[in-house]
């Protein structure tokens, strides 16, 4: 089960990559277009956590807990992806349209 512990790491580090990239930049569709995609990160993070709580405890505190865990962790993920869909349409129309439009 090394997996699990690597997918933590990794969507814990793209989580705080996303938040760290926002307070970089000027556009607000870019900043909710990162934020989804950190939204996304955050609930895999939670996920695999309650995933690996389950399989190191096997108490029935910890089932209950990673089931919550999982939840929360899978409604991060589709709200987050949700999002990311709506925003990327806008983004891409940032993108094409004029920079210094005021």
């Amino acid at each position: 089960m090394f997996i699990i512990p690597v997918i933590i790491i990794i969507s814990l580090t793209m989580y705080i990559y996303y938040k760290v990239r926002i307070l970089r930049m000027d556009h607000i569709i870019e900043q909710y277009y990162a934020n989804s995609k950190a939204r996304i990160a955050l609930g895999l993070f939670v996920t695999a956590f309650g995933v690996n709580e389950y399989i190191y405890y096997q108490t029935r505190i910890s089932l209950f807990i990673g089931i919550l865990f999982i939840i929360l962790g899978v409604y991060n993920i589709t709200f987050g992806w949700k999002s990311k869909n709506y925003h990327r349409q806008k983004y891409q129309e940032y993108q094409v349209s004029p920079k210094n439009e005021s």
